[in-house]
């Protein structure tokens, strides 16, 4: 199973889903209307921008209507090339299931790092390029190590 890590909702019922792995894929939620006639409901833009990812198993918009990330990473175009941003979400991801692991707060440990808790936050949710120092100070207040790899 796949983590899907990010959700970006699109034009019309489609989605793209970032995954730990670093692929991205698109899933247009209405390929499965034939199946699961209420998915119909999410033609209605508001209901469909209510789309959340709550933790790494799926999409969901409400009790009723919801899609794993297994299907979307199985089924789904993959449009990995058209981000290039995977790789900052990725690692924001990967350094909030370290902090979470070793029981720390955001407060914590931007605290031991020396920086604000909201830059913190933006490296996390993958919306800040943290350079290869920052990503050093921030591995050394997790008590972990940080390796940069060129496949």
């Amino acid at each position: 199973m796949e983590m899907a890590i990010k959700l970006v909702l699109k034009e019309g019922t489609t989605f793209d889903l970032y995954f730990l792995n670093g692929k991205v894929k698109r899933y247009d939620i209405l390929w499965l209307a034939n199946k699961f006639p209420q998915l119909n409901a999410l033609k209605d833009r508001t209901l469909f921008e209510q789309g959340k990812l709550p933790g790494w198993g799926g999409v969901i918009w409400n009790d009723e209507l919801d899609i794993s990330s297994d299907t979307v990473y199985e089924e789904g175009i993959d449009v990995t090339s058209e981000y290039d941003d995977i790789s900052n979400a990725v690692l924001g991801y990967k350094i909030k299931l370290k902090r979470l692991e070793k029981r720390l707060s955001q407060e914590e440990l931007a605290e031991k790092v020396g920086i604000d808790q909201s830059d913190l936050s933006k490296i996390e949710k993958g919306n800040a390029n943290p350079s290869l120092k920052m990503i050093s100070r921030i591995a050394k207040g997790l008590n972990s190590k940080a390796y940069i790899d060129i496949k």
